[in-house]
């Protein structure tokens, strides 16, 4: 029996289940580089650079191993543009009993994949992606019940159910999270560290310049390019990372530095979410280091919580919840996505570092997604569709099924409270006292409303009074509400007239 096995551009990984039982003598491997997955948004230069060089030197690697591979490439002009019309003709060239595939990561895939049986009378075998440690069906035995999702509760039970940083069946050194000892500021006096970065090869070249050429409308530098491609720029990633920056992630996890995108942060994630690395072995190799002693509990943890915490934890939300889940509005944001967040063009420096760190790498590491460019969407009131587009357009690590609850539920709230207990809202204290971004900006975040006050200020109460029906009853909202509770009308409309006027002013669309 012939197989024609497809692996997706998100799949790069040799022991993908699509692959464990391959016959080279009698199988094909199918890879497809489709306009569809180029343009469904149009994604950062980098990120289809990424993934398109990533795809030709899996398929080189797998033919040296003598494995048959059919591979159409984007600029073949017979490509149909889609994974569909492209297995339809491999199927046709290769006659196959059989086509397998790996369960894709995002849900507009997979309702093309049911579709594939009906279409071609051929059998499908869509397999299980065991790439994660928690499988859809167990995360929801997990949620089964629950009216809200907490990430902590969730992280607990996979820590028991893996045994990882467990000792004698407690939590290793007394506690689950040390999220309050990885707050620290990037200190003045400190340079950040040198990090790992690969010149483009001649295939990455050649896929630059077809992105250059075929792209050329679409966000992002892309001669900044440096990002690995093969499996084994993966793996000096994952080394470099685990033992010259592991140590000191767990303190300055939550640092942001103008100029300095990476500071200590794993930037592991494209590789992860392509396939290059996958997730176990990734805490295994960080594991190790604290093991030996090189690596401090409190960067340990604070690593491990990402993978096996929050990653495992918005892929299980986003297929129990998919399709209606990207639809909810809980606060009604309707406002259209500012164009600063195409150009960086603004006199607040956070917005511009922020998003001028994405433009040269495809890259920002999440508290600036969360706080610097969520914040403001949320504050703003955006319409959580365009930020969500936004988001999955700009980086290099995202897909759907991680950047959707990412944003639907923690940045923006717009599910209301389905996996948050509240808003990650913030004026602008927490900006300067997590970065030197406010040193040199226009505006200071001393300053509460006025010409020269951090917008992010005027921003964060008037949204807590337009959103008060919504929000003024949340236990974790008690404070600020009490503070709003001391003001009269006229000072609570001037704060929301003023944010009025600021947002009115902000030029829409993409530029």
């Amino acid at each position: 029996m012939t197989a024609l096995r497809f692996v997706l551009g998100d799949q790069l990984t040799r022991t993908i289940p699509t692959l464990s039982d391959l016959d080279p003598e009698a199988d094909t491997v199918l890879m497809v580089e489709v306009a569809e997955e180029t343009t469904y948004v149009p994604h950062h230069k980098q990120k289809i650079a990424f993934v398109l060089s990533a795809m030709r030197h899996f398929a080189d690697d797998l033919r040296a191993e003598g494995i048959q591979v059919d591979y159409v490439r984007l600029d073949d002009p017979d490509n149909t543009g889609s994974f569909t019309g492209e297995l339809e003709r491999a199927a046709r060239r290769h006659l196959p009993d059989r086509i397998v595939v790996t369960e894709p990561g995002e849900a507009r895939v997979m309702d093309a994949v049911d579709g594939w049986f009906s279409r071609f009378n051929i059998p499908v075998e869509v397999r299980p992606d065991d790439r994660f440690y928690c499988s859809r069906e167990a995360f929801a035995d997990w949620a089964r019940g629950r009216r809200s999702y907490r990430m902590e509760a969730f992280y607990r039970v996979m820590r028991e159910r893996t045994g990882l940083l467990i000792q004698g069946g407690e939590p290793e050194g007394g506690r689950w999270n040390f999220d309050a000892e990885n707050r620290k500021p990037w200190p003045a006096d400190e340079a950040p560290p040198q990090r790992l970065r690969f010149d483009p090869d001649a295939t990455t070249r050649s896929v630059m310049d077809l992105v250059s050429r075929r792209f050329a409308g679409h966000f992002g530098e892309i001669e900044d390019f440096g990002w690995g491609v093969t499996r084994a720029q993966a793996l000096e990633s994952l080394d470099a990372f685990a033992t010259g920056c592991l140590p000191s992630f767990g303190d300055y996890q939550d640092a942001m530095l103008a100029g300095a995108p990476f500071l200590y942060h794993a930037t592991l994630s494209p590789y992860i979410n392509a396939g290059l690395l996958t997730a176990r072995e990734v805490v295994d190799r960080a594991l190790a280091e604290h093991e030996a002693g090189r690596v401090p509990l409190n960067a340990i943890e604070g690593f491990v919580r990402q993978i096996l915490g929050w990653r495992e934890f918005v892929r299980g939300v986003y297929w129990l919840h998919m399709p209606a889940y990207k639809t909810s509005n809980a606060l009604g944001a309707e406002r259209a996505l500012p164009s600063l967040y195409w150009t960086g063009e603004t006199p607040m420096n956070c917005m511009h570092q922020a998003i001028e760190d994405t433009r040269h790498q495809a890259y920002a590491h999440h508290i600036n997604r969360l706080m610097i460019t969520g914040n403001f969407a949320l504050l703003a009131g955006i319409r959580p569709a365009e930020i969500e587009e936004w988001y999955l357009c700009v980086y290099a690590d995202a897909y759907e099924w991680v950047e959707l609850p990412n944003v639907h539920g923690m940045a923006t709230f717009a599910d209301g409270g389905l996996m948050s207990s509240k808003p990650y809202a913030a004026g602008g204290a927490y900006i300067d006292r997590m970065s030197n971004y406010c040193t040199t900006c226009a505006y200071s975040p001393k300053i509460k409303t006025g010409p020269r006050a951090c917008p992010f200020n005027y921003l964060y109460w008037a949204f807590l009074i337009r959103n008060a029906p919504h929000l003024e009853n949340n236990h974790r909202m008690t404070m600020p509400y009490r503070t709003l509770s001391k003001w009269d009308a006229r000072r609570k409309g001037e704060i929301v007239a003023q944010a009025d006027r600021f947002l009115d002013s902000l030029p829409t669309g993409y530029a």
